[in-house]
């Protein structure tokens, strides 16, 4: 394999007791990015160039202004906006007004959806302005390079592989990218041993989590005030996480400088 392995980190997120392994490596990954754009990075000239096309989404955006670093934030918003501006101006040079009357124009048929597509051009532009993002980009790189591993490691390393099966399995996003990548890579044979204990792996930790989350309602109940949270005292976080991903209690990520 060329690409880096990532052994260590995936051993890390194994051993770490959390709900996802992917989702621990997720996050890891998106504050390593931030902390990498916003640190001095911002100051080089080819890392600002990309950040200026690329761009970021409005989560990231978001995360970058709640991170802090008020003037890396303002360098990498001057450089995207110099470029967004001198690509509108070029994109509104061109522009041509759409033919249609008014507000039902865009639910004529498609015999004028070619036409109109013509003449629309900034719209698109704009559009697609929001579908790219640096931080996204970077993540979804060092990801798929993750699962690669990951599926080497359930080839070569047994120490892993018992990590695993006795882990907290993964949400159910990253589930569905994890059978995927054993469905596109993985022999026959591996297959029909792996997604099997894969899929125990769930059901039982499923039933796990349905456990706490039930019990959590039952202490609610008056007659069960004075009786043992068990495991359910995070069960709204933690089946949250199982069901989407991601971290819902999470803190604000700043800077730790």
């Amino acid at each position: 394999m060329k690409e880096k392995l990532y052994t260590i980190e995936l051993t890390d997120a194994v051993k770490s007791g959390d709900e996802c392994l992917f989702c621990w490596l997720e996050r890891k990954l998106e504050q390593e990015a931030l902390e990498f754009v916003l640190g001095a990075s911002y100051m080089e000239d080819d890392i600002r160039g990309e950040t200026s096309k690329k761009g970021f989404c409005r989560h990231h955006t978001k995360m970058m202004f709640d991170y802090g670093n008020n003037l890396g934030n303002a360098w990498i918003l001057k450089s995207r906006l110099e470029y967004l501006n001198q690509e509108l101006k070029k994109q509104m040079d061109h522009y041509v007004p759409r033919k249609g009357s008014g507000l039902f124009g865009k639910f004529r048929k498609a015999e004028r959806a070619g036409a109109e597509s013509a003449a629309s051009g900034t719209e698109t532009w704009l559009r697609a302005e929001e579908e790219h993002c640096y931080v996204c980009g970077r993540m979804e790189t060092v990801y798929e390079r993750m699962l690669d591993t990951f599926l080497y490691m359930l080839r070569n390393d047994p120490d892993f592989c018992r990590l695993l099966t006795e882990s907290k399995g993964f949400c159910l996003h990253h589930f569905a990218d994890v059978l995927m990548i054993c469905e596109e890579k993985l022999k026959p044979q591996e297959k029909e041993l792996w997604i099997p204990k894969l899929g125990e792996l769930m059901k039982r930790n499923l039933d796990r989590i349905q456990e706490d989350i039930d019990w959590l309602i039952e202490k609610y109940d008056y007659r069960n005030r004075d009786a043992d949270w068990r495991q359910s005292q995070d069960g709204v976080q933690r089946t949250m996480q199982k069901i989407v991903g991601g971290y819902p209690a999470d803190p604000v990520f700043k800077c730790r400088k």
